[in-house]
């Protein structure tokens, strides 16, 4: 008798079903760590994963997943189950309008939303607001008040600082500063500002190793505005359900890193160019007698794991894209008014700026590919869009007579003349949406995707142009691939007669 695919299928149902259901069984626990885009909450979340396997669970690790906000929401959602955070930024941004501070209060809130924190890790990483030492001497300014008498002055703060509920706005009003040339930029960038003098000041964490390799000084905070910033572990509350050996195992790094000690690790990472990885391993065996077992990845491995992951992203929104845009170009050339809709709607999303887009898609679809993949999908709309339906459109009439004439059916003439005849300009659109998507793409690191952006991420972090050459050089590379790829397709997908 034959098999058929329905008994086939059932057949491995049977067998692989038990074996996963047993494989479920005997399996150890996941736990799942994020970190920041910041050296020190990197190396954290290395010394989080050590101790995570050490305890005999596997760590998941989802490292540079960007600012306060996205890594909270990842773990009310589940999606991460620890991170480093530190006290001043939950009472303060994450708690923010709440009026809670001191360790007891936090950590009572946070319970309340099902999340625990550990007591400090052993040191604090306080904001501040630094200058070079030669400026502040020129200009006789040592504490953050002083900076009322220099209007002049250029401002650049990270990013999150900008926005922050404990940042700019309420510094600005705190100390009623008057500057106005103040610039949102990426944190590492903003070092090498104030060495490059572009900008006057910027704000600091207190363990940054740049603090003692630019010569920089910090203001008094004279009028008390920052909180006290503690470092501590944030995790889930059904993790001690879960893993309760691993909770056990993280508390013994509680009082266990030293100020120096976090400085020193920080400029090992930042100057010596030390894997994190190593760094974590090294303290981790130093301090808390955890036997490690650490493995490198050579440059070509992380080559061929990022080329994976880029083509990954690019590869599944593109076919999206196509299986979806081409019917609505389609639609939009035989149906004019709700054309304009259509070409309305996938331009309107084109205006929104990428990094956006990736934002919005976290709260919908967590982190990781899911929100990549979708706001890729999303940008890749209207090139094919507005092509196909050009390409249709600008089909000369007399040709549809002529198919008419000959009695086939509207599908038929489609299907037979008009999109083989719109072919080269469909292409066209898939190309350029292609070609897009490769470099979008890289932006995903910041959501945990992985791909060409993680070196590139990775290489400003750590100021290391190398890293960054690692995922640049790879996108622009892979873009030209792409852009061949699909010059090539002409030959196959485009009749001869239309071919250039």
């Amino acid at each position: 008798m034959k098999a058929t695919p329905a008994i086939v299928i059932g057949t491995l149902f049977a067998i692989l079903v038990p074996f996963q259901l047993f494989s479920a069984e005997v399996t150890a626990p996941e736990v799942k760590i994020g970190s920041k885009a910041f050296t020190e909450s990197v190396i954290l979340g290395d010394i989080v994963s050590l101790i995570v396997r050490d305890a005999g669970a596997i760590p998941v690790q989802r490292r540079e997943l960007g600012g306060t906000r996205v890594l909270w929401n990842a773990l009310l959602n589940g999606e991460i189950d620890i991170y480093p955070e530190y006290t001043g930024t939950v009472s303060e941004e994450i708690l923010a309008q709440k009026g809670i501070h001191g360790e007891a209060a936090i950590r009572q809130a946070l319970a309340e939303r099902g999340i625990m924190m550990t007591r400090s890790l052993g040191f604090s990483n306080n904001y501040a607001i630094g200058m070079k030492k030669e400026t502040c001497k020129k200009m006789q300014v040592h504490k953050i008040s002083d900076l009322r008498g220099h209007p002049e002055l250029r401002l650049g703060f990270s990013n999150e600082f900008m926005d922050r509920a404990d940042g700019w706005p309420s510094l600005r009003n705190h100390y009623d500063l008057p500057q106005k040339q103040v610039y949102g930029m990426d944190h590492d960038l903003s070092y090498r500002g104030l060495e490059a003098g572009s900008i006057d000041a910027t704000d600091i964490y207190s363990t940054d190793a740049e603090i003692q390799y630019y010569d920089l000084c910090l203001l008094e905070d004279d009028l008390r505005h920052f909180s006290a910033y503690a470092a501590v572990l944030l995790y889930r509350k059904d993790l001690s359900e879960r893993a309760p050996k691993v909770v056990s195992e993280l508390s013994k790094l509680e009082g266990q890193i030293t100020e120096p000690a976090i400085i020193e690790m920080n400029a090992r990472a930042k100057f010596n160019k030390i894997p994190e990885g190593r760094i974590a391993a090294d303290f981790v065996t130093a301090k808390l007698s955890v036997a490690t077992r650490t493995r490198h990845d050579t440059a070509v491995d992380r080559f061929w794991r990022h080329t994976s992951e880029h083509l990954y992203l690019v590869a599944l929104s593109l076919v999206a894209a196509i299986l979806v845009s081409i019917p609505l170009g389609i639609v939009a050339a035989k149906r004019p008014r709700i054309g304009q809709v259509i070409l309305g709607f996938t331009g309107l999303i084109q205006t929104i700026p990428s990094l956006a887009l990736l934002v919005f898609m976290i709260p919908l679809l967590g982190i990781g590919g899911p929100p990549a993949i979708a706001a890729l999908f999303l940008y890749s709309l209207l090139p094919i869009v507005r092509n196909t339906c050009v390409g249709i459109r600008d089909i000369p009439s007399d040709i549809r007579e002529s198919a008419e004439a000959l009695g086939l059916p509207a599908r038929a003439i489609l299907r037979l003349v008009e999109l083989p005849m719109a072919s080269r300009t469909i292409l066209a659109g898939i190309k350029t949406s292609a070609v897009i998507n490769v470099g979008t793409a890289t932006l995903g690191a910041l959501v945990g995707a992985g791909g060409y952006g993680q070196p590139i991420l990775t290489g400003i972090r750590l100021d290391d142009i190398g890293l960054i050459m690692q995922g640049a050089i790879p996108s622009a590379a892979l873009a030209l691939l792409v852009q061949g790829f699909f010059e090539f397709a002409e030959r196959f997908f485009v009749p001869k007669g239309l071919q250039l």
